[in-house]
């Protein structure tokens, strides 16, 4: 049973608590004030009672020490995600927690913490991902049994504002395609019209591609990931799809496949210069970059092909669901969430379409009237 005593050392007066893990050995812990000793020693045995009490010598260990172990045990990510989250924990959280014990990780520092990355000037997501990321290690840390619980608690995050996506009118399309280097022609129509993402460009190959039926399929995408390229399934069953285009983009990939792909069914679509697997990075940096600027459309990034595919499937009268399909959402709330505004638009236009059709009360004959004649009126 745990019980406090009272010490007396060269004048000064501290209390002990000691007591009891749930293995049986013995703790103890040193107070100035016996009434501390005595709120430890119920809290402590609150704990015991509901399974919840953590070896507080196990919160000793460094938020930078807990982190490398974490990753150690991290096995559900890509490797294009433990990437970009490794960066993002190593840039933003690992200067100011790598030492501290995570015992001794409070939440005021944590609200310090985002309130200073804020101030930075790193954008709101950035800022709200970095939290994400530490909130989800020191969660571990609890799942564990190495903390009671985590610092990360009513933390105020900035607002994250949708960004303005950027479309491309058909003609804008047509223009981007006519100045880009020829044998990447074919991969703006897929892009634009198809809503490809670049690593599904990337990792499309002749196989799954029906230039009969005039769909591809996506079945892998190809990722930069720290100077290697990386392939795989998608990441989700949705982002698995096919997808139709138009006759004149099917046209455009046959004859990008007769001229630059491989011919054997495992080869893929699109390619480097030389006929090297298709690095995004490289590609951005020494051929859309070109093009986009040649086509006097600064700033256009190549995900906006993608942003563009869906406003032309929505401008053309495609349902949530069947753009949420199209494009490998898992939601239909995704596309409302960041489209919505564009079927706001199409509804006014649909509104107009109807005023157009609608005919006058009394504009046009009724060959059958439910109005009684003079005689039956007699």
């Amino acid at each position: 049973m745990a019980h406090i005593e009272r010490r007396v050392r060269n004048g000064t007066v501290s209390y002990r608590a000691r007591y009891r893990d749930p293995a049986g050995r013995e703790r103890s812990k040193t107070f100035a004030r016996k009434v501390d000793a005595e709120r430890f020693v119920v809290e402590v045995e609150h704990a015991k009672s509901r399974g919840a009490w953590v070896d507080p010598t196990l919160g000793r260990i460094t938020f930078a020490t807990w982190l490398e172990q974490w990753w150690a045990t991290t096995t559900n990510l890509r490797e294009s995600t433990q990437a970009r989250d490794e960066a993002s924990l190593r840039v933003h959280a690992a200067p100011r927690f790598g030492r501290i014990p995570l015992a001794a990780i409070r939440q005021l520092e944590v609200r310090a913490w985002v309130a200073d990355l804020a101030g930075q000037g790193l954008k709101p997501a950035t800022v709200v991902k970095a939290y994400q990321l530490f909130s989800k290690v020191m969660v571990a840390a609890v799942d564990a049994g190495i903390i009671a619980q985590s610092p990360c608690r009513r933390i105020p995050l900035p607002k994250v504002e949708q960004d303005e996506k950027r479309f491309l009118t058909p003609a804008e399309i047509a223009r981007l395609a006519s100045v880009i280097e020829s044998r990447f022609r074919a991969l703006v129509l897929v892009g634009a019209y198809g809503g490809l993402r670049i690593g599904e460009l990337a990792g499309l190959r002749r196989a799954h591609v029906d230039t009969d039926r005039g769909t591809v399929t996506i079945l892998e995408i190809a990722t930069d990931v720290s100077g290697r390229l990386v392939s795989g399934p998608p990441k989700t069953r949705a982002a698995r799809r096919t997808v139709s285009l138009p006759a004149p983009v099917a046209e455009e990939l046959e004859r990008h496949l007769a001229t630059y792909a491989r011919p054997d069914p495992d080869g893929l679509v699109f390619t480097g210069a030389k006929g090297a697997a298709l690095r995004a990075t490289n590609f951005r940096r020494r051929t859309w970059r070109l093009a986009v600027r040649a086509a006097e459309f600064d700033g256009l990034r190549i995900h906006d092909l993608r942003h563009t595919a869906v406003a032309l499937w929505i401008a053309a009268g495609a349902s949530p669901k069947e753009v949420a399909r199209r494009a490998g959402h898992t939601s239909v709330k995704t596309v409302l969430d960041v489209y919505g505004h564009l079927y706001d638009e199409a509804d006014v236009a649909l509104r107009e379409r109807l005023e157009a059709m609608f005919v006058p009360v009394g504009a046009a004959p009724l060959t059958d009237s439910c109005e009684p004649s003079a005689a039956q009126a007699r």
